[in-house]
């Protein structure tokens, strides 16, 4: 099932997408994802036109934990050695937008460029969690742009600053429940060109050890997300492009890049 929030007027709802539409639950976001059954959410919930709702990010993250490098083909085309643990660092939560929301471009940098992830959602919480145990613990999968400010990154050395301005994680537009992450496309368009191009089959940590390795740091909270990674293909984006990220099986998330002011 795809799982999404969304504002009819000026309330926001959550939903299952179906035929076109999107199917209001009972429930919250989170609720539904440690569920067994989404199901008994739907029965008496109203069914609206998905043109006319603003969708949301799916989720409010209390962080979004990311990982640096995680793809071979990435690997090869920077000329870097395979890691030997996953590289993490945290995105916080007021960078996350959703769907069609604008990615604002910040004064302090002349080179934003795009990422785009496939992103674990957590169902539960997750603390010192073994690998075999970590698919519990995961509700769903959806599709993040870990936009960056690559001048700052390289000024820095360090990638905080550069990772995390307002509106530098979109996530969206659905979680997708029933997800195999190993052998998908992901991929990415700018103003309808390909840019970025390969396939989850090309992690080097798979979703299952990120959720082990990170949970035996901190704590993971349902609702939390962890960005897997990109692939090659990263590149800069301006001020009026349109930016398109995909993982094959969950969906398109779409943003705008803005002027500050």
């Amino acid at each position: 099932m795809k799982l999404i929030r969304f504002n009819r007027g000026n309330i926001e709802k959550q939903g299952v997408l179906v035929d076109g539409g999107v199917k209001e639950l009972s429930c919250s976001i989170t609720h539904a994802l440690a569920a067994w059954d989404i199901q008994q959410f739907m029965e008496k919930g109203e069914t609206y036109d998905l043109n006319k709702v603003k969708i949301k990010s799916p989720v409010k993250p209390s962080k979004v934990v990311c990982i640096g490098l995680n793809y071979r083909d990435h690997a090869r085309e920077l000329n870097m050695e395979i890691p030997d643990e996953p590289i993490i660092f945290i995105k916080p939560p007021t960078g996350v937008i959703g769907h069609l929301d604008p990615i604002i471009y910040p004064p302090s940098s002349n080179e934003v460029d795009y990422e785009v992830e496939l992103a674990v959602v957590i169902s539960k919480e997750a603390y010192f969690v073994r690998e075999k145990d970590a698919e519990q613990c995961i509700g769903g999968y959806t599709t993040l742009n870990d936009v960056t400010a690559r001048d700052l990154q390289r000024k820095d050395t360090q990638w905080t600053r550069a990772k995390s301005f307002d509106t530098f994680c979109p996530i969206g537009p659905c979680i997708e429940t029933q997800f195999d992450p190993r052998n998908h496309k992901i991929s990415l368009k700018l103003n309808g060109e390909v840019k970025q191009d390969s396939n989850t089959k090309n992690m080097i940590f798979s979703p299952g050890k990120l959720v082990s390795f990170i949970s035996n740091i901190m704590t993971l909270y349902p609702g939390d997300v962890i960005a897997t990674g990109t692939p090659p293909g990263v590149g800069p984006m301006k001020v009026g492009d349109v930016v398109e990220a995909e993982i094959e099986g969950v969906g398109v998330l779409r943003n705008y890049v803005k002027n500050f002011k």
